[in-house]
């Protein structure tokens, strides 16, 4: 049986959205937004953590010790985005081990831009370039967020991933710089992650079930739609200032609109990468399932450790 929720609990939460505040984890809150936070917040540390394999494949063929230190660097930062993200979600009584099994058993999901090989080095770079850039747009009003764990988790991560924006867009300048080869190597890389960063804001909204709910209860403050349109509203003079063409002949100045039209996204891709079948999920949760397993026995003797000093004290 359901227990009954008095009243001025329940509208204490109303009114805390309501004016802004934010709502932290000895606060009352419907289990519907309590679900809807740990299946955000689980789904943002999983994307973190996955995202990590992607460019770590190429710190140990970076072509120079200063670029091996940058990303290994912003590989790092990635991890404590991981861990700053599933701290969050503790809050809410979600168990870390947990989450990270229903990940690896597909029963949460992660970002779909993370399931694309890295095929040279300038993907190093655009990813820094598009896929931190695109997540910059989407997480910075995350930073307001209702929830306040997880607003003041952003704010952190927010100010790292734009210095890796700005990484990778260096990385990508010092190529068109070069040689012929460089750029040719720049424009693929552009060619093939130009697309899966305009998925990464999920699905438009008149397909996307948990956004309305979520605007409501400001957790988000924008739409998919509207986000995904002031990435490429910033992204296009970025292009053209780097030397690069966006794979996108609809691409245009819209003057009426006062923003960029473009081209339709091919959202079967998106559910079909979603549902795990996209180029590199196989491999991604294999190696994520590996690491697990393998890590195993630090988390024992941790908590081994832990359980020794709290008998010692007691």
């Amino acid at each position: 049986m359901t227990a009954t929720v008095p009243a001025d609990v329940e509208r204490a939460f109303t009114e805390t959205i309501e004016r802004d505040q934010r709502v932290e984890p000895r606060d009352w809150m419907p289990d519907g937004y309590r679900k809807t936070m740990i299946r955000q917040i689980a789904q943002h540390a999983h994307s973190e953590i996955i995202g990590m394999q992607p460019e770590g494949a190429w710190i140990t063929r970076a072509p120079s010790l200063r670029r091996k230190a940058i990303l290994l660097a912003k590989v790092q930062d990635e991890a404590g985005h991981g861990l700053y993200l599933y701290s969050a979600a503790e809050t809410l009584g979600a168990d870390r081990g947990d989450l990270t099994r229903r990940l690896i058993e597909g029963r949460q999901k992660y970002s779909s831009i993370f399931n694309y090989p890295t095929l040279t080095f300038a993907d190093v770079g655009v990813i820094g370039w598009l896929v931190d850039g695109a997540a910059i747009c989407n997480q910075v009003p995350l930073c307001r967020s209702s929830y306040g764990p997880y607003a003041r988790a952003m704010i952190r991560i927010c100010k790292e991933e734009s210095f890796h924006q700005r990484q990778g867009y260096e990385l990508l300048m010092t190529m068109m710089g070069g040689t012929g080869a460089q750029r040719a190597m720049v424009q693929d890389a552009v060619d093939r992650w130009w697309w899966p960063s305009l998925m990464m804001f999920g699905p438009p909204d008149h397909d996307s079930p948990n956004s309305a709910q979520s605007m409501a209860w400001k957790i988000k403050r924008h739409s998919n739609d509207e986000l995904r349109q002031r990435f490429v509203d910033m992204t296009v003079p970025q292009a053209e200032a780097l030397g690069v063409t966006l794979p996108d002949p609809a691409l245009r100045w819209n003057s009426e609109r006062g923003h960029h039209d473009f081209g339709d996204i091919d959202w079967v891709e998106f559910k079909k990468v979603i549902s795990g079948g996209g180029p590199m999920n196989a491999e991604r949760i294999a190696h994520r399932r590996r690491a697990d397993e393998d890590g195993a026995w630090v988390r024992e003797a941790a908590a081994a450790h832990a359980a020794k000093k709290r008998g010692a004290r007691s």
